[in-house]
Parts: C-alpha cells; sequence; structure tokens
C-alpha cells in the first residue's frame, strides 16, 4: 500500500495524468547541471566556429562556409533544442501545451536534420577534394556551395514543416511527455521518413568517406613506392605519419557518427521494445553529436586555433 501512497501524478485527475518522475534532489540537480554544460559548451565552440569564419575574410573557402553552416544548425542545437531535451528528460510532465509540443517537435527534427544535411554536404566536398583534386576548385566553388547550402536549408524546413504533423498528436490535452510525442499515421509514414531522414544519409555519408579512406591510403602507398627507392628514411616515415594520420582522421570522423546516430535509427524502428529512459537517452545521443563536430570539423584545423585565440584576447575586435 505505501508504494501506491508515493505516487504522485502531474495533475488532479488521478490515474488519467501521468506519473511524476521520482527522483532525489541530488540526481535531479547532477543531471541538470551536466545537461545544462553540454548545452553551454555547445553554444559556445559552435559560436567560436561562426566568428572565426564570419569575421576572417581569408576564412571565406568553400569548406569553411560548409562548415559555417554546420556549426549554425549546431548552434541552435545547443541553443534551443538541447534545454528542450534536458526538460523532456527531467520532466515526465508536459506543462507547455498542444501549441509548443509541435513547435519543440519541429525546431528539434528541424535542427538534427540540418546538422545532417550539413554533413553530407561535407562528405561530398572532401569526396571530390581527395579523389580529384584537379578538377576540384572548378567543380567546387563558393557561388555552388551557397546555392547547396541554401537548398539544403529550405528542403528540410519544408520536408519537417510538411511531416511534423504525422509525429505530434495535438487532438490530446498534450498534458504529460508520452502525449506529446505520440506518433500518428501509418507505419509506411514513419518508414518514409526514416529512410528519408535518416538512412539515405547515413549510407551516402558512410560510402563517401569509405571511399575517401581507400583513395587516401592508395595515394599514401604511391607516394611510399616512388619516394622510397630514392629518398632515405625520412621520407618513410613521413608516407607512413601521412598514411596513418589520414586514416586516424576519417576513422574518428566515421566513428563518431556511427555512434551517434545509429542508434536513433534503430529507437524509431524499435520505440516499442525499449524503457523510456533508455529510449530518451538515445534520442539525445544525436544531439551530443552536435558538440562533437565543432571539435571534428574545426579544431584539426590550424588556423581555427589561432583564430580562437584572437577572439578570446578580443583582439579581433
Amino acid at each position: 500500500m505505501e508504494k501506491y501512497e508515493d505516487v504522485q501524478y502531474c495533475f488532479q485527475d488521478g490515474n488519467s495524468s501521468c506519473r511524476k518522475a521520482l527522483l532525489s534532489t541530488s540526481i535531479y540537480l547532477t543531471l541538470y547541471i551536466f545537461l545544462s554544460f553540454i548545452s553551454a559548451v555547445t553554444v559556445f565552440l559552435n559560436l567560436m566556429v561562426i566568428i572565426s569564419i564570419s569575421h576572417f575574410k581569408q576564412l571565406h573557402i568553400t569548406t569553411n562556409l560548409l562548415i559555417l553552416s554546420l556549426a549554425a544548425s549546431d548552434l541552435l542545437v545547443g541553443l534551443i533544442v538541447i534545454p528542450v531535451m534536458t526538460v523532456a528528460t527531467m520532466e515526465s510532465c508536459w506543462g507547455f501545451g498542444e501549441y509548443f509540443c509541435v513547435f519543440q517537435a519541429y525546431i528539434t527534427s528541424l535542427c538534427t536534420s540540418l546538422s545532417l544535411g550539413n554533413l553530407v554536404l561535407i562528405s561530398i566536398d572532401r569526396y571530390v577534394a581527395v579523389c580529384d583534386p584537379l578538377l576540384y576548385h572548378s567543380k567546387i566553388t563558393i557561388t555552388r556551395i551557397r546555392c547547396c547550402i541554401s537548398i539544403t536549408w529550405c528542403c528540410c524546413i519544408i520536408y519537417r514543416a510538411a511531416n511534423v504533423q504525422f509525429f505530434v498528436n495535438v487532438q490530446v490535452p498534450s498534458r504529460c511527455l508520452k502525449e506529446c510525442f505520440t506518433v500518428e499515421g501509418s507505419i509506411w509514414v514513419n518508414i518514409t521518413d526514416l529512410v528519408i531522414a535518416m538512412v539515405v544519409p547515413c549510407s551516402v555519408i558512410i560510402t563517401l568517406y569509405m571511399k575517401i579512406f581507400v583513395v587516401a591510403r592508395s595515394q599514401a602507398r604511391k607516394v611510399f613506392s616512388k619516394e622510397a627507392a630514392s629518398v632515405s628514411g625520412v621520407k618513410t616515415v613521413q608516407a607512413n605519419k601521412s598514411e596513418r594520420k589520414a586514416a586516424k582522421t576519417l576513422a574518428i570522423v566515421v566513428f563518431t557518427f556511427l555512434i551517434c546516430w545509429i542508434p536513433t535509427l534503430f529507437i524509431l524502428l524499435f520505440l516499442s521494445f525499449l524503457s523510456d529512459n533508455l529510449s530518451v537517452f538515445i534520442r539525445f545521443l544525436p544531439l551530443v553529436n552536435s558538440l562533437i563536430n565543432p571539435i571534428i570539423y574545426a579544431f584539426f584545423y590550424p588556423w581555427f586555433k589561432v583564430k580562437a585565440k584572437l577572439i578570446l584576447n578580443l583582439k579581433f575586435l
């Protein structure tokens, strides 16, 4: 009987309302501080990337424009999506109504789709740069990159606005987190969205990065074979370092992407078989990718460290 007395409901209508999440004060505060820290660091890092590329004109090149677009979408994730998901993770009750439920579902799916779309553009850019370097500057121009970025943002905005009605149930009061995230529509609608929004971009990115990895290894081996006969061991070490560096960088990119995004594919397919806490945790993984992206795509560039010091010291003003 004591267990039933300890149960607390979000609203006064008893069993028709969802139960409150009962957490100790220490765990409650620790989780809030931790998730708030992730949000703050995500905003800070992506803001540094945006200021660096936007302010310094010498950085206005094609690859950096893609990094800028990625940082902008990831900034929205840290600024809006992560705080909303933090509340959704910590609170089982939903007191914001059905309209804000629709808005937060739309902005969450939009930001994550934009981040994924920018990753696709970056993978295409790097594929052309590595596999067809002689024609890279003629194929990949600033005008074309800007057009691709604009098209990607417009497509994500329109697509998510068109299909958000299938994933948010506004017919119910939306007073509980489960009610807010009720998925409606046929199974084919869910599968189609899964294929368009997740499977296709993931397949493109993985395929291109695998091809880049193979080409990078092949080029490093050719350099090694041509120079080994006539050059001392210094060149041999440099060739081996080049091969290892290319392999390591691409391995980090692919591994991080898989860890953050692939579990989301499975949760969309097997949502009913997972517990609520586990499903929310896996939903949070793609958002953490927005924290890792600026580290992978910007911190590996020497220019970023120089510009970051200028920004932190306020010398860029």
